[in-house]
């Protein structure tokens, strides 16, 4: 049961968290220069990378006394609850904006195995200490199930991932980034809440 929780609870966060990302965006572009499955399995990988490193992070943490732990972990949840509310009135135009940044870097037509390790390199290099990750490693270092957490991380950025792959412009038009964006950040704050109350 704790481990379903642990799961649950990384892949109900990263979701909202991810959506209104570059991440989303960086796939999306992606997957209109090169054919769909290469980019989602480069991106899948890049992924995989990203949580078992956020993942091992949160698990050292945990072994460091509980108290600043916990706090941390709370800070963390708040800083991303800000991060999200802040940004969510500009988070339309901020996905403009993404979407002509990668669209100037990815220009050369690639296949197969290229496509899969240009899509990876992007991702690897976007994702690299985003809100996802440091959420990821958030919940860990709070008591999650580290394997839990780790792979509820993944199977929520992959499907974010898929979404932008298949559904991505249909999704922009009819889902609002703002809304998500405020949803992302009343999660964040609900675990920044019980994570402080744990300590109580």
């Amino acid at each position: 049961m704790e481990w379903i929780t642990a799961f649950l609870t990384a892949f109900i966060l990263i979701v909202p968290v991810e959506l209104p990302d570059k991440t989303f965006v960086a796939t999306l572009v992606l997957s209109t220069r090169y054919r769909p499955l290469p980019v989602w399995l480069g991106v899948s990988a890049a992924f995989a990378v990203q949580c078992a490193v956020a993942a091992g992070a949160g698990a050292l943490l945990a072994k460091l006394p509980k108290t600043p732990v916990t706090l941390f972990a709370a800070l963390m949840f708040a800083v991303g609850a800000v991060i999200l509310f802040r940004g969510a009135r500009k988070a339309d135009a901020e996905e403009a904006e993404a979407e002509a940044e990668y669209s100037q870097k990815i220009t050369s037509p690639r296949t197969g195995w290229r496509a899969a390790l240009a899509s990876f390199t992007v991702l690897f290099a976007a994702e690299w200490g985003d809100l996802s990750q440091l959420a990821t490693a958030a919940l860990v270092a709070r008591g999650g199930h580290a394997v839990a957490v780790g792979l509820g991380a993944f199977v929520a950025l992959t499907t974010v991932a898929g979404a932008a792959v298949l559904l991505g412009r249909w999704l922009l038009k009819r889902v609002r980034l703002t809304v998500i964006r405020y949803v992302g950040a009343a999660i964040c704050a609900i675990l920044a809440t019980l994570t402080v109350v744990s300590l109580v």
